[in-house]
């Protein structure tokens, strides 16, 4: 395959990970590449901005956990150092503190998920009640992410599954509702034990290692995607920002021929949407051509989560034990984190005062409260946590509220993903939120989705190489051996039970 320029005309929408991702490689391998943002900067959600008095935000902080192996791989070849040391965190109720986790990796190996249950320290949640999740780890040898394991698990409620498996209500209650509300965005009633479980599994119980992370050093649209930018302009591809995708041009040998973003059209012999649920039923709401058909009319049956991200500047030191911190129990369908950027953020280690970033995730009912409403809530929650900020005052404030921001996996939500390939010859799909094999989830599956569609592109016209990308590590011997005989003992069920076995 040859590297070498030519004019095959790519045009990929979204300028998150998964587009920028598609669009660097693409254009490393000397294809003409334009990258489409509808937003004023690249990123998506997660690019930051200045406030008009000069100061940083962001639509949220977002983690870079240990099996991230892509982003980290690419953060090796733009050659940047955007990220702190690997941070302990913990977790907060109204009660005071409730679980602090180490660096997992400093601690003795043991086989999975030995080290996860062992080595996190939990305050107050009786030795009994972590037990009851003993039944619950036949499921996440049975969910091997498989299109069937999906179909399988994806109807049922992750509240539902814990419950039949004998999870206790406490260990519900105090760990994995909050684990939940912070990686999936919704309490367990609200989510496909499908997507629990996936998750649960990557971010936490595949290797002992899994749950540590590091943050950006400041925001993600300054620290990471702009000297991508560079690098990708550098090379060749084009971002434009303000460009709203309405509509698609396609050919009679059902070819995408051209986007269309208003009065102006981008000729393409390729097309990678790479937007979030909400910005591609945007773009599905105002295009007669994707209307046409079933598969994209089905995202109307998806769904998005609220997301309110605060950053609070108070007016002294307070004295935060741990950096990164998950909240629960402060509201019934809500969860929320908040960090010291002090200690992440390079732009705040001199500040006088503290600032925090605090982040509610499914956060309906605080979107139509004013500013001057949200603030003092903020700060009684944070209060709740660590006394040091009762006698606080807020001396500035940025309240950015993101509706429907975030991806919803709900029950039943799996039968209307997309995959990659489309019915589309040469439209290709990415992101966080589309069918993927390749079990990684968050920021890393976006990015590996995105080198995904653009090695389909590469296979469809054999010019170029492909991406490389990095497998999750292996599951461990004993973890292999008990997925082998589960699934020897499912083959076999089927075979003996065919009419009776559900799939």
């Amino acid at each position: 395959m040859t590297t070498e320029p030519h004019n095959k005309k790519i045009v990929v929408i979204g300028a998150g990970w998964a587009g920028l991702g598609a669009t660097y490689h693409l254009a490393k391998q000397g294809y003409d590449v334009t990258l489409l943002e509808a937003g004023a900067y690249p990123g998506g959600l997660v690019a930051g901005w200045k406030t008009p008095g000069g100061r940083s935000v962001e639509a949220g902080i977002h983690g870079f956990w240990y099996p991230y192996k892509n982003i980290f791989s690419l953060i090796n070849e733009l050659e940047i150092n955007p990220f702190t040391n690997w941070t302990r965190s913990s977790q907060y109720s109204p009660a005071g503190l409730e679980v602090e986790s180490p660096i997992f990796q400093k601690q003795p190996l043991l086989p999975t998920p030995l080290g996860t249950f062992i080595y996190t320290q939990f305050k107050r949640l009786p030795l009994i009640d972590r037990l009851s999740a003993l039944p619950l780890l036949y499921t996440l040898i049975d969910f091997d992410n498989s299109d069937s394991a999906w179909r399988r698990y994806d109807k049922v409620t992750a509240r539902e599954l814990f419950k039949q498996f004998g999870v206790s209500a406490r260990l519900y209650k105090d760990s994995f509702e909050p684990m939940l509300l912070v990686g999936l965005f919704a309490p367990g009633e609200q989510c496909s034990a499908a997507a629990a479980l996936g998750m649960l599994y990557y971010f936490i119980l595949a290797h002992q290692p899994n749950f540590d992370v590091v943050w950006c050093r400041g925001t993600v649209g300054e620290k990471i995607f702009r000297p991508w930018v560079e690098q990708i302009e550098k090379i060749g591809g084009k971002v434009l920002t303000n460009r709203r995708v309405s509509d698609l041009i396609v050919d009679n040998k059902n070819r995408a021929t051209g986007v269309v973003c208003g009065e102006e059209i981008f000729d393409a012999d390729a097309v990678i949407f790479a937007v979030g649920i909400s910005g591609m039923q945007k773009i599905l709401s105002g295009s007669p051509t994707l209307q046409k058909r079933q598969e994209f009319r089905n995202l109307n049956n998806l769904s998005a989560v609220d997301v309110l991200a605060t950053r609070l500047w108070f007016d002294r030191k307070i004295d935060i034990p741990l950096p990164s911190n998950a909240c629960f129990g402060f509201d019934n369908t809500t969860g929320w984190t908040f960090f010291d950027l002090n200690a992440i953020h390079d732009e705040y280690r001199d500040e006088p005062g503290t600032v925090i970033e605090a982040d509610f995730y499914h956060a309906n009912q605080f979107l139509p409260l004013s500013n001057e409403e949200i603030v003092p809530i903020v700060q009684q929650y944070l209060a709740s946590c660590v006394p040091g900020f009762r006698e606080a005052k807020v001396i500035d404030s940025s309240v950015i509220r993101l509706s429907k921001a975030v991806t919803h996996f709900f029950p039943g939500s799996y039968q209307y993903m997309l995959p990659a390939k489309t019915s589309f010859a040469n439209v290709f799909m990415s992101g966080d939120w589309i069918v993927s094999r390749h079990g990684s989830w968050s920021q890393e599956k976006a990015y590996v989705t995105g080198l995904e569609a653009a090695n389909l592109v590469i296979e469809q016209f054999k010019l170029g190489s492909k991406a490389e990308i990095l497998p999750i590590e292996p599951d461990e011997p004993h973890i292999q051996l008990a997925k082998t005989f589960n699934q020897w003992t499912r083959d076999l069920a089927k075979s003996l039970l065919p009419n009776f076995w559900l799939p």
